[in-house]
Parts: C-alpha cells; structure tokens; sequence
C-alpha cells in the first residue's frame, strides 16, 4: 500500500513536510513528542492544515487515547480521522481532553486564532516540538521553507574491492547564499543502523564538494559497508534540489560506471528498468528513504504493460538498503523487455545494477513514472509553431569505438502508445538517418540499434559521432503527454565495458512557450541558456563530454560556449571557446581541451562549468581508463 503522504506536485514543486517528518534527526524528537502526549493522558487533536494523516504515516498517534479530531476547513466535516469523524474546531470548549495537539509547525499563530476556545486546564503542543536545531535552518521564521530542507540520499559503498564517491560543486553561492554551505550526513548501512555521521564544510565559494567510500571509511574506521548516505545542505540559496555525480570504481581497472543524483522525492511508481541478458543479473537498490520500515508486500514489479505485480516479501527496516535481483521476481524476464516500479512513495528514485556474468557490471537509474497526466491533444498540433517540438536528445559515441542503443521506455500511466521515430545528426548538424517506430504499444518493448541502422540505410556520420533525437510522429495516429522518456545504452567495441544512461524529452530553442517548455531552471519558461556541470575524474581517468544542440525549430546557426575549467576550491583556472552547429554536437575529451599546464593547476577536484547565454545544450559525461573501461551519464545544470 502507497504511503498517504505529499512529496512532489508538478504543479507546486517538492513537499517540505514529509522531509520535516522524515529527516533523521526528527524521528527521535517525534518519539519524544508522543512520549509526552502519552503521559499528559487524554488528547485532542486539532489538523487546520490537514498535515495529520502523513503524521500517523510515519508515527503512532492513534495509539494515543484521542478524544476528538478537530478541523478548520469546513471541507473536511464529517470525514474521518484517527478513526473518529471530525469536527469543527468550535467544539474544543466541550472536550475534555488534557492536552491539545496542534498537527502543524510554526503554530504559534494557528493557536492564537483558538486560545478563546481552550477548556481551562488544557495544555497545547504542537509539532514544534520536533523542530530541527535553528542551526540547522536557512530561514528560522518559516520552518517548511524548502530551503530548510535541501536535502537528499547517495548510495555509498565500500566493499569488495568497489568504491562510490559523490561529486558536486558549492553552486549556492553563485545563487545569492551568504557563505558557503555546511553539509550534514549520516551514512546508513543496508539496514539501517547508523554508521558514522558528520558535516563538512565547503572552504570556499563554488568549491567541490566529494564525498569519497574510502575516505569515509579511514575517517570512521569502518569495515566494508554498503548503505545510504543522507544528505542535508544547510545555508542554501534560491535552489533546494541537491545535484551530484555518483562514481562507482575500484581496485580493478575494469571496474568503472556512474549515475547521478537520486531525485529526492519519493514516487508512486518508476519505470525504466531494464530486463537482463541471458548472461546478466539486474539489481535494484531500494533505498527505504523514511524512518518507517516498508512492510513486506508494499513495493512489487510488473513487466510494463502487464498487470501481473510480484510483489518483495520481507520487511525492508527505516533507511535500509535492500538488494531486490530482478530474477527473483521474474526469472523469465529478458532484454528488451522493461519492468515498472510499484514504489508506493516509500523510496527515492533507485539505483540498479547489470552484473555480466564473469564480466563487468554497470550503474544506472531508473526514472519517476508519472501518474498525474492526461493526454494531450495539444501536441500533435504544435509542429505547426514549434516544428520538431519535444525532443529526446543522446549521443552517437564516435561509431568506430562504440556501439549505441536507443530503447524507448513508457513513462506515463497515460502512455498506452508511443507514436515516435529517431533522427540521427551528423556532429554537423546534418540529417543522415531516420527510423519509424510506428505507434509502439505500451506492453512493446524494443531496441534500435544506431551503428546497424547506419549500415542498413547506407548512411554515416562523416564527423565519425553525432546524436540521435526521439520525437513523436504522428503518421501511424497515437496520442501523447510530453513525457518521453528513452534508455539509451553504449558497448566499447574493444573491451566490451557498457554504460547507459535515460531521460526524458524537452522542447528546446524556440521563443515559443508550450505550458512549462523550453523548461528553464532558474525562471519561467523560455529556457534558452545553459549552465551545466562536468565533473573531472582525476588521474590516471580521462574525461569525456558529449554537448548536443538540439532545437525544435531553427536557432542560432552556431553556439556560442565557454568552457571555464575550476580548481576544487573553485578559482577559474582557464576558458575554452566551442561553438557547435545548430542540431549538431562535439564530442570532447578534457586532455585535449585543456593542455596539460592548465590540467596540472587545476589538479584533482576540478570540475567545468559549461555556459551559454544564446541557446540551450544539452549534456552527457563520463570516464574513461584509457582502453580498459568507461562511463556515461547525462549531465545536471542548475
């Protein structure tokens, strides 16, 4: 069953009091607060912001002896709450409880509006009582403010030989903070119990923040350990999401494979994940993201399409880690088939793993399903405006080294069909290929394969890379949400390492707005700039990026984009000036960028910040050891 809690609307953005609820350091103070209302005896519970049934998610209030449930709204008359109806708050005179319970923060002012009704003798206590430390806050004056909960989870391990480490930059302080955040963690192990806990403080403005498996584990003395680390970023500006890279390496060379933040809203549902080989074993990492064990039959999967949901078994404990192999839910499941995610809201977006038998193993997400659309009958209209509309943009690596796979992945319960077709683009911005999909049936699942699809159409990209844009096409007839999603998949010819990556469409480059598209992070739509961030692995690994601009109707002929190379305490070191052609791409490594004076100022710890003010680009990053191993991933901007 689907926790009864709020953590994301597309239409207002995160939820701050489930956080509030859920961050580990409120569990306690939660306990605390019930240890209290339990001896004063009798309770009233007084909901004006309807915040009590997600209270009773995570912590036993109905246990306590409630008197009366009261309410504000008039809306919510007659329902029911902790098993009583509710009323309205002018009856508190005549109940006779010992204490009333405010389920609300900052409730100073909500008591006030009531103290006139308050039986004599009747104590009132409120959710304050499990306020975190005013240190701990952004803006003390209103507790649910999203900046005071800018937090997240990683998935940290140090085991086997294999190592993790989490890398973003201090990118509040450009945003108007005042100093450069302090971060707190606590690093859970798989199941539950706290393993160290600690805060780092950023050194600069816009210096790196890395959080590595093996210092962690020197630091605390910590045996192998793998588990969930939680993230919180104290003093931030304007922008609540924490953004990271996370790198998984190790001891082997061969070992090599990143994703990236986990998104830190739990979800109903996810989808996108992929169905093994015969020769692979697909692991999903659930993160428990709550203080709240996640009972045994709460979270399950179903091949996409099917509405056969096998469901995980056994208990998962609060801010546990639990290793879920696709196979012992379905053991007959293969690629390309894809399964979805009955999360329930109990867990942020997870994790999972391709191990290949006697072989390597790779790193990727899935993506948030959404349950909240409809179709849209707007989309097949817009070609007349905004051409192309929404597109799904992704590498071509260069064909002589690597393989590239595109497997469309419905991301929608609204998506019965997908009626979409592939573009490839020479790095030029030439067309060579085009693939009709048709209208794929939900339960349809499918790869194309970009290097064979070259070779049967007799095309090529004489830039030797390119990219590769999904858009919809309506010729087979079909309908559509603007949430297209694709998985998209690389083979290294030579030592046979595979990385993939997913994402969804956007409309990108036109004046033009449709709802929230071109989507813009900092401001209302359109979004025609770019501010992304390129992580740099440190010696002996090379890095490489893949930069694409994609636009929906013609834009500027050129990009005009600087690469500015950072030290890890955030002091520019050098530029770099590319301009990519319009629907064209570059793929580029940071040896060959920068030169090797550059490289050796700016040292371990440095990252790029790519910026365009004329057009938006849109990014992939990864490692690479030499010819042994590498990483891909699409990049993050802020």
């Amino acid at each position: 069953m689907a926790l009864k809690i709020e953590t994301f609307s597309n239409a207002k953005g995160g939820n701050s009091f489930f956080k509030a609820l859920g961050h580990p350091l409120s569990a306690p103070l939660a306990a605390a607060l019930l240890d209290k209302l339990r001896d004063k005896g009798s309770v009233a519970v007084y909901d004006p912001l309807g915040m009590a049934e997600s209270f009773c998610e995570f912590y036993a209030l109905a246990e306590l002896d409630i008197r009366a449930v009261f309410v504000q709204r008039l809306e919510d008359i007659g329902k029911t709450l902790l098993g009583m109806r509710v009323q309205p708050v002018t009856g508190l005179p005549q109940s006779d409880a010992r204490v009333l319970l405010v389920t609300a923060f900052d409730a100073s002012r909500l008591v006030d509006h009531i103290r006139h009704l308050l039986p004599a003798g009747m104590t009132v206590m409120s959710l304050d009582d499990m306020r975190l430390p005013d240190t701990m806050l952004t803006n003390r004056r209103r507790y649910l403010d999203p900046l005071n909960f800018a937090t997240n989870f990683g998935f940290l391990r140090d085991a086997a030989g294999q190592h993790t480490r989490i890398v973003t930059c201090d990118y509040w302080s450009g945003l108007g903070a005042a100093k450069p955040p302090t971060v707190w963690l606590r690093l859970f192990d798989s199941n539950g119990g706290v393993l160290a806990e600690w805060q780092e403080e950023i050194p600069a403005p816009g210096a790196s923040l890395i959080v590595d498996s093996r210092e962690v584990r020197r630091r605390f003395n910590l045996g192998e350990f793998t588990g969930s680390l939680f993230m919180h970023v104290l003093g931030v500006a304007r922008h609540d999401v924490v953004k990271y890279a996370l790198d998984t390496f190790g001891d082997d060379d061969t070992v090599l494979s990143c994703t990236h933040d986990a998104n830190a809203w739990p979800s109903d549902l996810f989808a996108g994940l992929p169905a093994p080989r015969d020769n692979e074993r697909v692991v999903m990492w659930i993160q428990n993201s709550h203080p709240v064990p996640i009972p045994a039959g709460a979270v399950g999967l179903n091949l996409m399409g099917s509405d056969d949901i096998r469901y995980v078994d056994q208990m998962i404990p609060a801010f546990a880690c639990y290793a879920l192999d696709v196979a012992a839910l379905f053991p007959e499941a293969r690629w390309p088939q894809q399964l979805e995610v009955q999360a329930g809201r109990h867990f942020v977006r997870p994790r999972y793993e391709v191990h290949v038998t006697n072989g390597r193993s790779r790193i990727a997400h899935v993506n948030v399903e959404r349950n909240d659309l409809v179709v849209d009958p707007g989309i097949p209209a817009m070609t007349t405006y905004m051409g192309k509309g929404y597109i799904l943009p992704a590498p071509i690596l260069p064909t002589a080294l690597w393989r590239s796979v595109v497997q469309p992945t419905p991301m929608s319960t609204a998506q019965r069909d997908l009626p979409i077709a592939a573009i490839v683009y020479d790095a030029s911005g030439v067309e060579t290929a085009r693939h009709d999909f048709g209208c794929l049936q939900r339960n349809e699942s499918v790869e194309l394969d970009i290097n064979a699809l070259l070779k049967e159409q007799g095309a090529n990209l004489p830039s030797g890379s390119g990219h590769v844009e999904l858009v919809y096409d309506f010729s087979h007839g079909g309908s559509a949400d603007g949430w297209l999603h694709s998985l998209f998949r690389y083979t290294h010819n030579s030592s046979g390492h595979i990385a993939e990556s997913s994402f969804g469409a956007h409309v990108f480059n036109t004046v033009l707005t449709y709802k929230n598209e071109p989507q813009s992070y900092a401001s209302a739509p359109p979004g025609l700039s770019t501010r992304l961030f390129l992580r740099l692995g440190d010696v002996p690994l090379d890095t490489m990026c893949h930069l694409i601009y994609p636009a929906s109707t013609p834009w500027h002929a050129h990009s005009d984009t600087t690469l500015s190379l950072f030290n890890g305490l955030g002091e520019e070191i050098a530029q770099q000036k590319i301009a990519i052609p319009c629907s064209g791409s570059l793929h580029w490594r940071y040896s060959e960028m920068f030169d090797a004076d550059h490289r050796r100022q700016a040292g371990q710890g440095a990252y790029i910040i790519i910026r365009d003010v004329t057009c938006r680009l849109f990014g992939y990053h990864g490692t690479l050891h030499g010819e042994q191993a590498f990483c891909l991933d699409h990049m993050f901007g802020f």
